[in-house]
């Protein structure tokens, strides 16, 4: 079993299959094929290949441009960015302008233990009616 790749790009000509399912630019299936064809098909247009899936059998690959794959490889990055990290925990608390001077101590230190327990925190303040 190949070693998988953490990063999404171009894999040249290191193909480890023998038999792949090849995806046109365009998106469309060109069916499964050898890998000595799709590597000949891939220098006719110009393009490169790049894995997609390969927990299916046979893996899935697509032939992109140079320009494809970087647009991509900063949706993947940004898709990442925005999802939390595991064991990251925000809170989030939420005050009233018109809030009460106990009430707003009690909210501070709840505040203060989050933030030594290495929590991200989210305060919310509303205008009173």
């Amino acid at each position: 079993k190949p070693k998988s790749k953490a990063a999404f790009g171009s894999v040249g000509r290191r193909i480890p299959y023998r038999i792949l399912h090849v995806i046109s630019q365009d998106g469309e299936s060109l069916g499964n094929m050898h890998r000595a064809d799709a590597l000949r098909l891939m220098d006719q247009h110009g393009l490169k290949l790049v894995l997609l899936r390969e927990n299916v059998e046979p893996p899935v690959y697509r032939l992109m441009t140079g320009q494809q794959i970087h647009e991509e490889q900063l949706k993947r990055a940004e898709k990442k960015k925005a999802s939390p990290k595991p064991g990251m925990c925000t809170k989030e608390l939420s005050f009233s302008s018109a809030i009460a001077k106990n009430d707003l101590d009690t909210k501070t230190k709840q505040i203060a233990q989050w933030i030594e327990k290495r929590h991200h925190v989210k305060v919310t303040i509303r205008q009173a009616k």
